[in-house]
């Protein structure tokens, strides 16, 4: 198993200068491959209009068309996040908005899957909407390799990630519980330098197929899930430098943990959890005071078995 992490290492790591954007725009153009972009953003006023600009003055100029849609997906914002967007020239969507039947559920899973529904694109990249000192290269750095290399299906972008100017320590839910579950019960996935990170880009052949947990465990799910469907040599990861963004708090990498613990332990038993749910403490007045909170136990199916989603690629 070693030999083949390294020899995927070998193959399908790449850096984001590997493919200058005068070679990605000969391959869109070639192949008639469309991308479309996608930002979930919660409340994220302060950093998404810096994102949206930035991909449109560097990837969607008529000298530069490398990408053909932007969306930012708001799954309900209560600051200016959509009015800064919108400015920005990103379409803005409302999660509330797609497939009205269904009842939105709360969580980062859920907005990336409903954005299938708003968004056309043959490849869809998806980019955390609270980057800081955003660099338009996360963008062609990541889909790169699916424009130019038929066989790959899914690309997961890797970089540094600083804690308060400290490199490398940033990404400790990777470190803790992501890392050890991939090593111990996937290691073909071992090779992934940010396995949780929200930089990332796939077909959308692929994605269409998949399930999506709704919350925390998105990115670990869809990992896992590629492997099984398209297996290792279909994945691949591209260095795109240095990625700066808001960090948590410790009680909410707690229920990131948790959540993305529950989505292992799902697709290695498909089981249920006897406890869904995580107590965590706070000292109040009369000393430690527990605060329970449900961890995400919903996933969303394949959006290709959604009647909405076939009736809609079939027109």
């Amino acid at each position: 198993m070693l030999d083949e992490v390294e020899r995927w290492l070998e193959h399908r790591s790449w850096s984001a200068d590997d493919r200058p954007l005068d070679r990605l725009l000969a391959a869109k153009r070639d192949t008639a491959t469309s991308v479309s972009v996608v930002l979930p953003a919660l409340n994220e006023e302060a950093t998404v209009g810096e994102i949206a600009a930035a991909i449109r003055r560097d990837l969607m100029t008529e000298a530069v068309p490398l990408v053909d849609e932007l969306v930012v997906l708001d799954s309900g914002s209560t600051d200016r996040t959509a009015e800064v967007a919108a400015a920005a020239g990103a379409r803005v969507v409302h999660r509330d908005a797609l497939l009205p039947r269904l009842p939105a559920l709360p969580g980062k899973g859920e907005v990336l899957w409903r954005s299938l529904l708003a968004t056309s694109g043959d490849i869809v990249c998806f980019i955390d909407a609270d980057l800081r000192e955003f660099d338009a290269r996360f963008v062609s750095g990541i889909v790169g390799p699916l424009l130019t290399d038929p066989g790959v299906q899914l690309v997961k972008g890797m970089y540094d990630r600083p804690l308060r100017d400290t490199a490398g320590q940033g990404g400790r839910v990777t470190e803790l519980v992501a890392r050890p579950l991939l090593n111990l019960h996937w290691p073909q996935l071992a090779g992934f330098v940010q396995p949780l990170g929200g930089e990332y880009a796939a077909r959308r052949s692929l994605l269409e197929r998949l399930p999506f947990p709704v919350g925390y465990g998105v990115e670990l799910g869809l990992l896992v899930d590629s492997l099984h469907t398209v297996g290792l040599d279909a994945l691949a990861q591209v260095d795109i430098g240095v990625r700066k963004h808001r960090h948590q708090d410790g009680k909410a990498l707690g229920r990131m943990a948790a959540a993305i613990y529950r989505t292992a332990q799902l697709r290695l038993a498909r089981g249920h959890l006897v406890r869904p749910r995580l107590t965590q403490f706070e000292r109040g007045e009369n000393g430690f005071e527990p605060r329970t909170t449900a961890v995400d136990t919903e996933e969303r199916p394949p959006m290709i078995e959604i009647p909405e989603y076939a009736e809609r690629r079939a027109a």
